[in-house]
């Protein structure tokens, strides 16, 4: 999956840095797995705003995607590769040799065509879930579930991976990709490779009109402000607004805000680095 740099014939084109699109094998998705999405514009149920900076944007359908992966030994077919604006991964359309239908993320390396299965049994190999307890240490994996049988909950993002570094007794270590190493039940599933479009980070939107269509609203810093409205507002001139801190007065930029007595603290072996 490469990127597209754009010839400057306008200004919006200049800087703008955007994905190929030619790993994409089909253009609408499978209706049986689609529903409605309904945006909020970061409203609540009363209509009051809760959540600011968010409205508009295109009119976007969920792809129902399968992060449980529980047809055991069920092989899978892997029948398109398909965009989904609700993720910056690509996910992959497979049919089972049962007849079911169902999205999954994409992999590095997935082609149409290739046959994915899960299980305990099964090979390590590109696009298979399998429990972690199964899988060789060192490899690279994504999906991974939290809770045995929950479903993946992360390394779930465009070109993310973790690595399962070694194995304790019903615990398998993992290395995230923020460089945090922690345990996880060796019964909960994940699948082997790394996620797709790694690319995505090198995308630039090059425009504000872009972000509109992603339904970003223009987003005002607190120190433009005035001291009614935020906490590093006012001053004479240009003010630099203090200590950074959120508009409810908390301290931002290095302010600890975990849980000190979190129970999954127990579980992380090595925070993530700064």
């Amino acid at each position: 999956m490469g990127i597209r740099k754009l010839k400057p014939t306008t200004p919006g084109q200049r800087h703008k840095v955007i994905g190929a699109f030619d790993k994409i094998t089909a253009s609408t998705p499978e209706k049986s797995l689609v529903v409605g999405k309904k945006s909020t514009g970061g409203r609540n149920n009363t209509g009051k705003m809760t959540m600011r900076y968010i409205g508009g944007g295109h009119k976007r359908r969920y792809r129902i995607i399968d992060f449980k992966r529980s047809k055991d030994g069920i092989p899978a077919t892997v029948k398109s590769i398909e965009y989904d604006p609700n993720r910056s991964s690509r996910i992959a359309l497979l049919y089972y040799a049962d007849g079911a239908k169902s999205y999954i993320i994409a992999p590095n390396g997935l082609e149409v065509g290739q046959t994915v299965v899960s299980g305990s049994d099964v090979a390590p190999e590109v696009g298979n879930t399998l429990p972690l307890a199964s899988i060789p240490v060192g490899t690279i994996i994504h999906n991974i579930e939290l809770r045995p049988g929950q479903g993946a909950k992360m390394v779930r993002s465009a070109g993310t991976f973790a690595q399962l570094t070694s194995k304790e007794g019903a615990y398998a270590i993992i290395k995230m990709p923020s460089g945090e190493t922690r345990k996880i039940l060796a019964t909960c599933k994940a699948t082997i490779g790394a996620v797709g479009n790694s690319d995505h980070g090198l995308e630039k939107s090059g425009k504000a009109g872009r972000s509109r269509w992603l339904g970003r609203r223009p987003h005002n810093r607190g120190v433009v402000m005035n001291p009614v409205d935020h906490p590093m507002g006012g001053g004479e001139g240009r003010a630099s607004g203090g200590h950074p801190r959120s508009r409810k007065g908390l301290l931002a930029k290095g302010l600890k805000t975990r849980a000190p007595k979190k129970h999954s603290s127990k579980y992380i072996i090595e925070r993530r680095k700064k």
